[in-house]
């Protein structure tokens, strides 16, 4: 499969190169030049197959003309080592659970994925180290940071925002040492994200060192979420509840719905979307006035929403060919204040004894808000609520349990490198490693 960029200046790639490279020359995004429609048969019979053999036919479709059979099928079979069933909230509303991997969040599957892939590409080429840089509003930098912990030829960065991730994600990603770096950015996720692309664009630099980016503009970060909205529809479809299924996806850099858009398009049959996003309302008013107007990210209690500029709205714009009536036809969106987000929180606890997580609450509401009769409803529930413990406790008015593994994490000491938001700063200090 060969790899174009959304920008459409940059020569085709191999997957081998999208992976390695992570961003385009252009500093456009890969896409890959063709998206397989699976078989009918497939869907008749996927809701009596594992979530694993799932996985493996649509990754197959993705990476199979690259990858060979049995090296893919350990990558995907490594890779989920855990499940992503649905739960009942509501007689029509479920809840994809996507926290039961190492780090409790949805990102756990992208970059479990992303680092046995690029492993076996690295293989493939030798000794040569690669440095990976990613950049994180909260659950990013703790599912690549574990997802690549002791891989071996991969050292990775982790750029996060000063003191605007909960100190439970930032135990996540700033006590593992090894082959991990935490840098402590003085500034927002935007400024952690510029540098990041700005690293990928300076030729010095990658003359210096080979650099990849595990956040979502990487295919394989992005790709292999499609994974869980196949096993989401599976495992509706056993209920008998998937003839008019909506999916809901809490949406901040917009991989993670980018991801069940390409679902949709090798023929998962969701009915439509919705993006539901916090106060950062950018792509809510892209919908509503067919204007793209990035804007600087305000800081809300669901964190990793916080995306002013979403790196993967140039996916969705190529994927519907700029068409904003083809978008508006199958995504819907909605966005949602802290106040409520809160009230949701709290009113779902209370009439269902379901514990959402601020992002999932955004979910969750535009589904309650949006279903029509008939159809049924699943929103991600992206993260633990264990992981936003202070604020989903002071909510709800009760305790949220911390899993043991999670509470593991909060017993080592932190270790990260403090920096300014300026490129010069950044670029220094990688050349100087």
């Amino acid at each position: 499969m060969r790899y174009y960029s959304t920008n459409g200046k940059a020569p085709m790639a191999t997957l081998h190169e999208a992976v390695v490279k992570g961003l385009a020359g252009d500093r456009g995004l890969y896409m890959p030049e063709t998206i397989k429609t699976l078989p009918q048969s497939f869907f008749d019979n996927i809701d009596k197959l594992s979530f694993q053999e799932i996985a493996f036919t649509v990754a197959q479709a993705f990476f199979g003309e690259d990858v060979n059979e049995e090296d893919l099928r350990k990558i995907v079979y490594d890779t989920l080592s855990f499940d992503c069933p649905v739960a009942r909230v509501t007689e029509n509303i479920y809840s994809l659970e996507l926290f039961h991997g190492p780090t409790l969040a949805f990102k756990d599957v992208g970059a479990r994925f992303m680092a046995r892939l690029l492993q076996y590409f690295i293989r493939q080429e030798g000794n040569e180290e690669v440095n990976v840089l990613v950049a994180t509003s909260g659950d990013t930098g703790s599912a690549v940071a574990n997802g690549f912990l002791g891989v071996d030829g991969i050292h990775v960065y982790v750029l996060y925002p000063k003191g605007k991730v909960s100190k439970i994600q930032e135990c996540q990603f700033t006590t593992l040492g090894k082959n991990i770096t935490a840098v402590e950015v003085d500034g927002v996720f935007d400024d952690c994200q510029a540098l990041v692309k700005n690293a990928f664009m300076d030729e010095e630099l990658n003359n210096h060192m080979k650099l990849t980016s595990a956040n979502s503009i990487n295919v394989a970060r992005f790709l292999p979420q499609a994974f869980y909205y196949f096993n989401a529809y599976a495992r509706m479809k056993a209920l008998g509840k998937a003839d008019e299924m909506v999916v809901c996806v809490p949406s901040g850099n917009f991989g993670n719905i980018t991801a069940a858009l390409f679902g949709h398009r090798m023929g998962l049959p969701i009915k439509r979307f919705i993006a539901a996003n916090n106060a950062n309302d950018i792509f809510y008013n892209y919908l509503q006035t067919g204007k793209y107007e990035p804007k600087a990210s305000r800081q809300t209690i669901a964190n990793a929403m916080d995306v002013g500029d979403p790196s993967n709205f140039a996916r969705i714009y190529d994927l519907y060919k700029g068409d904003h009536s083809a978008v508006t036809s199958i995504i819907s969106g909605a966005t949602y204040s802290d106040d409520m987000i809160r009230e949701t929180m709290r009113q779902c606890y209370a009439d269902n004894g379901y514990i959402l997580d601020p992002h999932g609450a955004c979910g969750y509401r535009a589904l309650s808000e949006q279903l029509k009769a008939g159809e049924t409803g699943v929103f991600c529930e992206t993260a633990h609520p264990a992981k936003f413990k202070d604020t989903v406790d002071s909510i709800i008015g009760a305790e949220v349990e911390i899993p043991e593994r999670l509470a593991a994490f909060m017993k080592g000491e932190k270790q990260s490198v403090e920096m300014g938001k300026s490129f010069a700063e950044f670029k220094e200090y990688l050349i100087s490693r």
